[in-house]
C-alpha cells in the first residue's frame, strides 16, 4: 500500500512542531519562531518571548526546517523568513538583516546567495544583493 499515512499528511501540511523540553513535549507553531541558532551541540529557537535550548546541530536543523521557510544566513544562525523585514548592506561585504520585533543578525557572505529566497519577487532591487 503505498497511500500516505493519515499522519504523514498531517505532518506536510502542518507547521506546529513538537519539542522535549525539560521532560514535557511543548507545540510550538513554526510561524512564531525568529531564528534557530547553534550553541555548541545544542541549537536555541528563539521566538519573541522565549528561547528553548535543543540538543542538536544547525545542519541537523536546517534539514528540518528549510521546508518550513527557514534560510541559512550564517554557519550558526537560520532565520524564519517570513519575519524578516529588512536587508542593510555593510562595507564589509556582509548584510544586516532585521526581523520583527527589531532583532538584528548578520548575514556573512558566505550566506548571502541564500537572501534571494526572501522574496518571491524583487523589485527595484537589482544588483542589490545575492
Amino acid at each position: 500500500n503505498d497511500a500516505p499515512h493519515a499522519c504523514e499528511m498531517l505532518a506536510r501540511t502542518t507547521s506546529r512542531i513538537a519539542l522535549r523540553v525539560k521532560g514535557r513535549i511543548l507545540f510550538v507553531d513554526l510561524a512564531d519562531v525568529i531564528a534557530v541558532k547553534a550553541e555548541g551541540n545544542y541549537v536555541s529557537l528563539e521566538r519573541r518571548s522565549s528561547t528553548y535550548i535543543l540538543r542538536g546541530s544547525i545542519s541537523e536543523m536546517a534539514k528540518k526546517l528549510e521546508p518550513y521557510g527557514f534560510i541559512r544566513i550564517h554557519r550558526s544562525i537560520m532565520v524564519n523568513r517570513s519575519l524578516v523585514e529588512e536587508i542593510q548592506p555593510q562595507l564589509t561585504g556582509e548584510y544586516r538583516l532585521r526581523v520583527s520585533g527589531g532583532r538584528q543578525y548578520t548575514v556573512t557572505r558566505t550566506y548571502k546567495r541564500n537572501l534571494r529566497f526572501l522574496a518571491q519577487l524583487w523589485l527595484g532591487a537589482e544588483g542589490f544583493c545575492c
